[in-house]
């Protein structure tokens, strides 16, 4: 599996890539692969603010649906518009154009405080 050490991970299993204070976030490959074949994904908290934690979409597969977790606080600015014609995006390129949302993060030293790629492999083997 690949776990790029440019990014940050989550227990949850999301990516971040910090630019600035916007984060890229999306599902890790280990994700994506454990869900199967991603069929739909729904993102409604565009323009939210909301708390790490926080439930700020879902990814349905074709075994389940799963909620999407915000690895930092901030606010959502932007869905990938591509995934509503091409969800297959995320098992296909999960770090690059299968990236699920941008949002502005209030605290970037909440990015790094995440896992990095070899604390992230620790966990999942």
């Amino acid at each position: 599996m690949n776990f790029p050490a440019n990014l940050r991970y989550t227990k949850d299993h999301e990516w971040v890539r910090l630019e600035g204070k916007v984060a890229t976030i999306g599902i890790t490959d280990f994700a994506q692969r454990e869900l199967g074949d991603i069929v739909y994904v729904e993102v409604d908290t565009v323009g939210k603010e909301l708390e790490a934690g926080a439930v700020f979409g879902t990814v349905e597969a074709v075994k389940t649906v799963s909620d999407l977790f915000l690895p930092v606080s901030g606010t959502i600015t932007e869905l990938n518009a591509l995934l509503a014609g091409k969800p297959e995006a995320v098992n296909n390129d999960p770090y690059g154009e299968g990236w699920m949302v941008k949002m502005t993060v209030e605290n970037s030293a909440d990015v790094e405080a995440l896992l990095d790629a070899a604390g992230y492999e620790a966990i999942v083997g």
